[in-house]
């Protein structure tokens, strides 16, 4: 599903740090964190250790305890989870059954007088409706937390998803578009929150050994961050692999009765972290998880992201049902991510392809 390609630049750079005795969290931190901001258009950029420390200082920044924030039911669970973890709830919200991404419309729904923000993401790297979430959030003055996890490299309207406001969060976990082995990184135009968030990774240190806010050590290392400026000077030829590798796919399995590829939106660049179809059980004998390893008996490897959607989890157990989210049931146990990594060559996306057609054929209800 994902495979790292370091070269000789970036283990060289990893080296270096490593040569130099200089391991924590210092000028070479500071630099991958000015290269971010200017590459995806923010004033400001500050690394952590990972995309969840990312979503829980956003959150401990903008919300106070008892605070609501509408999350899309069908994501990764730390969205919702750091909402629990800064002690206000998250509220669940169903997804387009399109995008996979936050419904305005359902949002608007499920707003209450306790509502303060929303936490879109944009899932798979399709940006969220960016423009119909920020005219809500403005219309009942709410704060906007985006999730651009698996975003690296998308954009909405001929501009960067990590240049909006509020406050953006990345991870550069390894299957993501870019890595730094683990680590995340925020994005906003506002110097406040950029120096709140500085603040409290580094033990609330405002300069040596003096301390002003409850802070943690939630800082980036510099051989993180060495790989990280590598990478992130890759990333437009590794998006520009991700957009071709999804089109041939989209092409070979166009037309399958079965199976519905994945869409773009008019105003949206899409960053294929993942490239995820859907099923049709209506058509196929076959379910998800046996057309799953199905696949894997051909040495596919695919992936179900996500199995549950999240008020099935059961940390959230009793935050609503199916009948309450049926695009996100759905959505559930009928989709399947195809592997769409730089590293495929054309061999592979041929293989790839006849695999799941052959497959598709076979399981196709008479």
């Amino acid at each position: 599903m994902a495979r790292v390609h370091l070269d000789r630049r970036e283990l060289r750079a990893v080296q270096q740090v490593l040569k130099s005795g200089r391991l924590r969290s210092g000028p070479i931190t500071e630099d991958f964190e000015r290269r971010f901001a200017r590459a995806v258009g923010a004033r400001f950029a500050v690394a952590v250790n990972s995309g969840t420390t990312a979503l829980y200082l956003a959150y401990r920044a903008l919300l106070a305890p008892g605070d609501e924030v509408i999350v899309p039911d069908f994501t990764f669970v730390a969205t919702a989870s750091m909402v629990v973890a800064v002690g206000a709830k998250p509220v669940f919200a169903d997804v387009d059954p399109e995008t996979f991404t936050l419904d305005p419309a359902d949002v608007e729904r499920r707003l209450t007088r306790r509502t303060r923000a929303l936490a879109p993401v944009h899932l798979y790297g399709h940006p969220a409706d960016i423009s119909g979430l920020t005219r809500l959030a403005q219309r009942h003055h709410l704060r906007v937390i985006w999730d651009a996890a698996q975003a690296h490299g998308a954009s909405f309207r001929g501009r960067d998803v990590g240049s909006f406001p509020d406050v953006v969060c990345y991870s550069f976990y390894p299957s993501k578009n870019m890595t730094t082995g683990e680590g995340g990184m925020l994005t906003t135009s506002d110097p406040s929150l950029a120096a709140e968030f500085r603040l409290a990774r580094s033990h609330g240190e405002e300069s040596r050994y003096r301390h002003v806010r409850l802070g943690f050590n939630f800082r980036l290392t510099d051989f993180a961050a060495a790989l990280g400026r590598e990478q992130l000077r890759k990333l437009p030829a590794a998006i520009r692999l991700r957009r071709r590798n999804a089109a041939v796919l989209a092409c070979g399995l166009a037309g399958v009765p079965g199976l519905k590829m994945p869409k773009t939106t008019a105003r949206a660049e899409h960053a294929f972290n993942l490239f995820t179809i859907r099923l049709d059980p209506d058509i196929l004998r076959l379910s998800r998880d046996e057309f799953q390893k199905q696949l894997a008996r051909r040495g596919i490897e695919t992936a179900a992201h996500y199995p549950l959607p999240l008020h099935r989890q059961p940390i959230f157990r009793g935050y609503g049902s199916d009948r309450e989210f049926p695009v996100s049931a759905r959505l559930a146990e009928t989709v399947l991510s195809l592997p769409v990594h730089p590293g495929l060559s054309h061999g592979d996306l041929g293989y790839i392809v006849r695999s799941v057609r052959e497959l598709a054929g076979c399981a196709a209800r008479a």
